[in-house]
């Protein structure tokens, strides 16, 4: 993989946009194993506490997170590895002793936008610092900065769902809190765009990681991948009356993060290949399904494609 360095990252609003999660997608950050510390003995020791399924097998997770680089790349997306690139120096506090484990799912410490980044106060303690080390990244390489959630609202970008150019829908749980959601109304109200929030359930408790976009996948315009079993009633409502077709899951597939796959643009989908039966439905239905071997990288930890992804720029 090719890091984008400090000296070849425009300097513009060029380099970022969002409000959608279908179009091709041209630049994306990933955070690698080697990144998160996963190497480092004492931080791979937590993996109990935070709650992956065993320890880490952490030449495994960089070899699937390596492909999952090169099928980024293969797919037209300029791939930007946070820290790569940067000397020393500038390096520090991007990638420090404060990231766990959780840091390689890139997507939840910052939501994209057209105005530029809103840094998000994870809702999972050991993840705070994540919002920090992306912020500061971004503004070493000149990414526009909107905002950052603030104490006491906590937000995680995996609960967050562009259904339209105007519509941002926002799940409601323990990860991202009521008083997250008002900062992002306040941020993003003025700029035309409507936030709406959406329940989400208990299911296994707090301690589980279950995010809006663990229920639910946008693949084009007007269809979405659904665990319509787990969604609430006013979502379900919602979407369809955007005009959204679903295709379900396999629920066998569940557990294994059958619902976590990410939009390359085009009709073209990345999703974990142990779900095979999911993935089949979607190739029914007219997708060009790639694939990548998910078992350290994604479901050990409970992150799929769309987690380990930070989309910075679609077209």
């Amino acid at each position: 993989m090719a890091a984008v360095s400090e000296t070849n990252v425009p300097k513009t609003q060029s380099a970022l946009n969002g409000h959608s999660m279908v179009g091709v997608l041209r630049r994306v950050l990933v955070c690698s194993p080697r990144s998160a510390g996963w190497d480092r003995a004492e931080g791979a020791s937590r993996w109990r506490e935070l709650g992956f399924r065993r320890a880490p097998d952490v030449a495994k997770a960089q070899a699937q997170h390596e492909a999952l680089c090169r099928e980024l790349g293969a797919a037209g997306a300029e791939v930007v590895e946070l820290g790569a690139g940067l000397s020393a120096e500038s390096r520090g506090g991007l990638v420090g002793d404060d990231l766990t484990l959780d840091a390689v799912y890139a997507h939840d410490a910052s939501l994209a936008t057209d105005f530029g980044l809103i840094v998000m106060r994870p809702g999972k303690a050991n993840r705070v610092s994540e919002g920090r080390s992306q912020e500061l990244f971004f503004r070493r390489m000149g990414i526009p900065i909107l905002g950052a959630i603030a104490a006491p609202g906590t937000t995680e970008a995996g609960d967050m769902l562009w259904i339209d150019a105007k519509t941002l829908v926002v799940g409601r749980g323990y990860r991202t809190n009521a008083e997250g959601i008002e900062q992002m109304r306040a941020l993003l109200g003025p700029k035309g765009v409507e936030v709406i929030a959406a329940p989400l359930p208990h299911g296994a408790g707090p301690g589980e990681c279950l995010h809006l976009m663990s229920l639910i996948s946008l693949l084009d315009e007007k269809r979405a991948l659904v665990d319509s079993a787990w969604l609430a009633v006013e979502t379900v409502e919602l979407l369809q009356a955007r005009g959204y077709e679903f295709i379900e899951i396999d629920a066998a597939e569940r557990e294994t993060l059958a619902c976590n796959v990410l939009a390359l643009g085009g009709g073209r989908l990345l999703a974990i290949e142990e779900n095979r039966r999911t993935n089949e439905r979607l190739r029914w239905a007219g997708f060009d399904v790639r694939t990548l071997a998910g078992s350290e990288i994604c479901i050990n930890g409970s992150g799929g494609p769309t987690c380990l992804t930070r989309p910075l720029l679609r077209e």
